[in-house]
């Protein structure tokens, strides 16, 4: 499994257009909130958490479809489940990777996003946090999610379908949290629901995922 996951990360790292698009799309959503709301620093503080949410759980979903793709094509897939590793190992392996390469690189972008949105800067930190649950629990629901429309006509479009609504929670608590940032009050009750969300989610999807990767 060890292995498989450095395997990933030397392919994401030799090639990085995926992890570069994700970031620069997190950066332009946020970007165009200001245009559509006005450039009110009011308005943009009152929006601020939501906009964060969305945007780095939609960028997070570009490369998703492609998650087993390549390797289903080429008949490595089959590969991977013949060598003794399980099912649920592969798609932890992926889901790690996933987070590592796409979830991880838009914290590095959020602060400039929360700049422009004119989030306060007390909230930046929990910010950061937030974003980075959030996006590991969409690595996990993702890596299940692209598991069970592999090989489907419309992979791509039914995608989204299947995991967005399961990721409403983490948006929910995820921008009540950096909202309580903002506003100076507790913020530990949004992250431990979060984290309970991801801690669920963490041995469940790679099962789930696995179990699709079995049958397919």
């Amino acid at each position: 499994m060890t292995a498989l996951l450095r395997r990933e990360l030397l392919l994401a790292f030799r090639h990085p257009a995926d992890t570069l698009a994700a970031m620069l799309f997190f950066l332009l959503v946020t970007a165009l909130f200001p245009f559509g709301v006005g450039p009110a620093p009011e308005a943009l503080a009152r929006l601020a958490p939501g906009a964060l949410l969305a945007a780095a759980l939609l960028a997070a979903l570009l490369p998703l479809d492609r998650l087993f793709g390549a390797e289903a094509e080429d008949g490595s897939l089959d590969q991977l489940l013949l060598s003794g590793l399980s099912g649920f190992e592969i798609a932890l392996a992926k889901a790690l990777a996933h987070w590592l390469t796409t979830g991880a690189p838009l914290l590095l972008a959020t602060p400039i996003a929360a700049a422009m949105l004119n989030l306060p800067e007390a909230a930046w930190g929990v910010a950061v946090l937030v974003l980075g649950l959030a996006t590991l629990f969409l690595s996990l629901l993702g890596t299940a999610g692209a598991a069970l429309t592999l090989g489907a006509r419309r992979g791509g479009v039914l995608l989204p379908l299947l995991v967005l609504p399961l990721a409403i929670p983490a948006m929910i608590f995820g921008a009540a949290g950096i909202e309580a940032a903002a506003g100076g009050v507790a913020v530990r009750p949004f992250l431990l629901l979060l984290g309970a969300l991801t801690a669920a989610a963490l041995p469940l999807a790679p099962l789930a995922a696995g179990a699709a990767l079995r049958a397919e």
